[in-house]
C-alpha cells in the first residue's frame, strides 16, 4: 500500500536526504585528506596527479643508484688521499737514504801538481786550492803554462784563439761501453777559470768536483757505477767533445788520459743506513698497491680500473642523463715507483746509488702529480654527482607537491563545510517535526 506523504513533508525528507549524502562525501574526504579521489570526482587533476606522482616515485627510486654512486667515488677519493700520504712517507725514506753520505762513490783524483805548486803559493801567500780555482785556462795566443805570481793569476797554457771552447766529459758504467754519457760545454775566454770548470763539472748533475787543499782536481760521481772524466778543447762543441773522448785535455787539469778510459771505481762498500732503508721503502710500495685494492664500494673499485654509471633521470635512449666515470688501475708499477734494492739491477732502484734516489725523488714527484690529477677528476665528478642528488630529492619534492595540490583536501575548508551540514541537518529536522505537525492535527479531530 502506498503512503502518501503531504508535501511539505516530502520537500523535508527530501533536504535531509540530500544533506546527508552530502555531510557522507565531506567525512570521506576528510577521512582521506584529498577532495579528488577517484577519476569521477575530477579526471583531469586525477590523472594529472597520478602522472606527477608516478614521476616523482621514479626519481626517488633513482636516489638509491644516486647515492651508491657518490659513495663509489668517495670510496676512491678516500684512496687516493691514503696513497698520497703513502707516496709521502716514500718521499721521506729516499730522504733520509740520501741524507747518509754514499762510501762507495767512485772519485777520480788528479796525481800531477800542475794546478798549484809550492812556489806559487810561496809567492802569491795563497793556499793551493784558492791558487788553481782562480787559475785561468789560457788566452789567445797562449803556448804555454803560465805559474801564479804576485800580480797573475797563472794559467794552464790554452789557446783561447785556436780552441775557444772546453768540454768535460763524464761517462757511468763500463768505461768500453758506458750506461751513459753527459757532455758539458762551456766557451773559453780570457776570463775563463777552473772555478769555471769546476762548476760545470757540478751542474752536471752526473758527478760533482772540487779542488783540495793540495790544489789536485777531485771528481766524484753521483752514483755508484765507474765513472770515466775526459776534458778536450777544439775549435768549437763539436771538436772538443771529440778530443774529451779521448782526455786529450786532462793533463792540464793534473788528470791523466787513463781517468777517461779507466775512470774511478767504486769501493764496493754499500752504506748499512741505506740498506735498513730499502724493507721500509718496500713496504710501503706494496701498501699503495693493498690500499687501492681496498678502495671499492659494493664491489665497485675506480681505483683497479671499474667503471661506474650514474642515472639521473628516468628516461630512457637518447633522452636519457647519466654521469659515467672510468676509473684507472692504481698500483706502484703504474705510478712509476719501481722496487729498491741494493745492486745496479734492471727495474730496481739502486739505495746505495745517489743517481737513483735522485730519479726515485723525481719518480715519486711525478706520482703525486698523478694522483692530484686523479683526484681532481673524481672531486669533479663527486661534485656533480652531489648536485644532481640535491637536485633529484628537490624536484621530486616538487613534483608531489603540484600532486598534492591538485587532489589534497583542505581539512579547515572541509570541517567547516561539515558543521554546516551538520548545522542544516538539524534545521531540516526542525522542518520535517513543524510539517508532521499539521498531519498531526489530523487525529485531533477523533
Amino acid at each position: 500500500m502506498a503512503i502518501t506523504l503531504s508535501s511539505a513533508v516530502r520537500n523535508s525528507v527530501a533536504t535531509l536526504q540530500q544533506t546527508a549524502a552530502a555531510a557522507q562525501a565531506t567525512q570521506y574526504k576528510l577521512a582521506t585528506g584529498k577532495k579528488v579521489n577517484t577519476a569521477v570526482d575530477n579526471p583531469v587533476n586525477y590523472f594529472t596527479a597520478q602522472s606527477l606522482n608516478e614521476r616523482s616515485g621514479q626519481l626517488k627510486g633513482l636516489l638509491d643508484g644516486i647515492s651508491n654512486g657518490i659513495q663509489t667515488i668517495q670510496a676512491a677519493s678516500k684512496g687516493i688521499d691514503g696513497i698520497t700520504k703513502l707516496v709521502s712517507s716514500l718521499q721521506s725514506t729516499v730522504k733520509q737514504a740520501q741524507a747518509d753520505a754514499a762510501q762507495n762513490r767512485p772519485t777520480v783524483v788528479g796525481t800531477g801538481t800542475t794546478l798549484a805548486g809550492a812556489a806559487e803559493a810561496v809567492a802569491t801567500s795563497k793556499s793551493l786550492k784558492d791558487i788553481a780555482l782562480d787559475k785561468r785556462i789560457g788566452s789567445a795566443g797562449d803556448t804555454a803554462v803560465s805559474a801564479a805570481t804576485a800580480g797573475s793569476a797563472g794559467d794552464l797554457g790554452v789557446d783561447t784563439t785556436a780552441a775557444p771552447s772546453l768540454t768535460i766529459q763524464l761517462t757511468t758504467g763500463t768505461p768500453a761501453s758506458p750506461t751513459s754519457t753527459t757532455n758539458v760545454s762551456i766557451a773559453l775566454t780570457a776570463n775563463t777559470t777552473v772555478r769555471d770548470v769546476v762548476n760545470a763539472i757540478n751542474g752536471s748533475g752526473v758527478a760533482t768536483a772540487f779542488v783540495d787543499e793540495k790544489g789536485l782536481l777531485n771528481v766524484k760521481g753521483t752514483g755508484s757505477e765507474t765513472l770515466g772524466v775526459g776534458i778536450g778543447t777544439g775549435a768549437d762543441a763539436t771538436a772538443s767533445t771529440t778530443a774529451a773522448s779521448t782526455g786529450a785535455g786532462n793533463a792540464a787539469f793534473g788528470l791523466t788520459a787513463a781517468d777517461r778510459t779507466t775512470g774511478g771505481v767504486s769501493s764496493g762498500v754499500t752504506s748499512a743506513v741505506r740498506s735498513n732503508l730499502i724493507q721500509q721503502y718496500n713496504d710501503l710500495r706494496t701498501q699503495i698497491d693493498e690500499l687501492a685494492k681496498d678502495s671499492g664500494f659494493n664491489g665497485v673499485n675506480l681505483l683497479a680500473g671499474d667503471k661506474v654509471s650514474i642515472q639521473f633521470n628516468e628516461k630512457t635512449g637518447k633522452n636519457q642523463s647519466k654521469l659515467e666515470i672510468q676509473g684507472s688501475t692504481l698500483t706502484s708499477d703504474n705510478l712509476g715507483i719501481v722496487q729498491a734494492g741494493n745492486t745496479q739491477l734492471a727495474g730496481f732502484t739502486n739505495f746505495q746509488n745517489d743517481a737513483d734516489l735522485e730519479g726515485a725523488t723525481k719518480a715519486l714527484t711525478g706520482a703525486l702529480t698523478s694522483l692530484k690529477s686523479l683526484a681532481s677528476g673524481f672531486g669533479a665528478n663527486l661534485s656533480v654527482a652531489q648536485t644532481r642528488q640535491d637536485f633529484t630529492k628537490d624536484l621530486a619534492g616538487v613534483l608531489a607537491a603540484g600532486a598534492d595540490s591538485l587532489v589534497n583536501a583542505d581539512a579547515n575548508e572541509e570541517a567547516a563545510n561539515l558543521l554546516s551540514l551538520q548545522t542544516r541537518q538539524q534545521l531540516s529536522q526542525t522542518a520535517l517535526s513543524m510539517a508532521s505537525q499539521g498531519d498531526q492535527a489530523v487525529l485531533r479531530l477523533f
